[in-house]
């Protein structure tokens, strides 16, 4: 019988062996080794928990919620925290801070979902292709690549989100626009160290197309970076959507937006602390945990980096 056969050395014997008997089982196999590393940093797994704790509430909101995060109630106004019925006290408008902030965890990770899958794919595109197709059309695309580089990211989706009007679409577009520049420049440096390589000579030969090999052989070889960095973005992320939502030009009232949250508890911050404390609290949690997570991927992903 085979060494390798999983019914007589069990799954985890057949994922760890030193011999694969296929691709597949070959790349089972180092996913596997790479979640044994992963799960050996206990501060990535610490981060990984309060994520999927964050999408847990985000998803059972309604349950979860107390009271309807919506309803006012001015006889209810400015409660502590620990006051009966509003275990995180209630805000200006006598709403249930907690209720709020689990809604406003739906808003959260819608924000963080757009802008992870918009702005990588688009500096992926630009810096593959820069780095690939050379002359002319790197020095453009670079060039402009700086240009957006130049600005502070959140003065940047200031001017696009006054430009394109105040709203949770209009921010995720702005966040986004200003999120792909440092995805370019890492798919660039990537494509340029890969480009050259036997490898994609092999595959020119047996007539593919610049496109074929971009889409093909080199996007798969950028996708770990860039996996890292955009874990390690997702703080940065956060608070550039939470400063929108505080400058009233994210989601609108009286969506539970955490910015704006913080925004409306700003007045209050001397006599009423828990109005602004909470959402912020919420905000700093999420932002620590996408970069203890980041921090583990890139130790798996780019070892000599992580140890760096």
């Amino acid at each position: 019988m085979s060494v390798t056969d999983p019914s007589s050395q069990g799954l985890r014997a057949w994922l760890l062996t030193d011999t694969p008997t296929s691709r597949r089982h070959a790349k089972l196999a180092a996913i596997y080794q790479a979640w044994l590393s992963f799960k050996g940093n206990h501060m990535a797994m610490f981060g990984l928990g309060i994520l999927l704790f964050l999408v847990v509430i985000a998803a059972f909101a309604p349950i979860l919620a107390p009271q309807d995060p919506f309803i006012q109630d001015l006889g209810e106004r400015l409660l502590p925290p620990g006051s009966e019925g509003y275990i995180l006290g209630s805000d200006s408008l006598g709403r249930d801070i907690l209720s709020r902030l689990l809604y406003g965890s739906r808003i959260t990770l819608y924000i963080v979902t757009l802008v992870a899958i918009i702005a990588p794919l688009a500096g992926l595109f630009v810096g593959t292709v820069a780095g690939y197709v050379g002359g002319w059309a790197d020095v453009v695309l670079m060039r402009i690549t700086d240009i957006f580089l130049a600005f502070p990211r959140l003065v940047l989706a200031l001017a696009f989100v006054a430009a394109l009007g105040a709203g949770i679409e209009n921010a995720v577009l702005a966040i986004s626009l200003t999120a792909w520049p440092p995805y370019a420049r890492i798919a660039r440096a990537e494509t340029l160290t890969i480009r050259g390589s036997d490898y994609i000579h092999a595959i020119r030969l047996q007539g593919a197309g610049p496109m074929r090999i971009i889409t093909k052989h080199i996007w798969p070889l950028c996708i770990s970076s860039l996996v890292v960095r955009v874990t390690l973005d997702m703080a940065g992320i956060i608070l550039a959507a939470a400063g929108l939502g505080f400058l009233g030009l994210g989601a609108q009232p009286p969506s539970p937006e955490w910015g704006a949250m913080i925004s409306e508890g700003r007045k209050f911050i001397l006599d009423h602390w828990w109005v602004a404390t909470m959402p912020g609290l919420a905000i700093f949690t999420v932002s620590l945990a996408f970069n203890l997570l980041g921090d583990g991927l890139r130790d798996v992903l780019d070892p000599k980096e992580g140890k760096s």
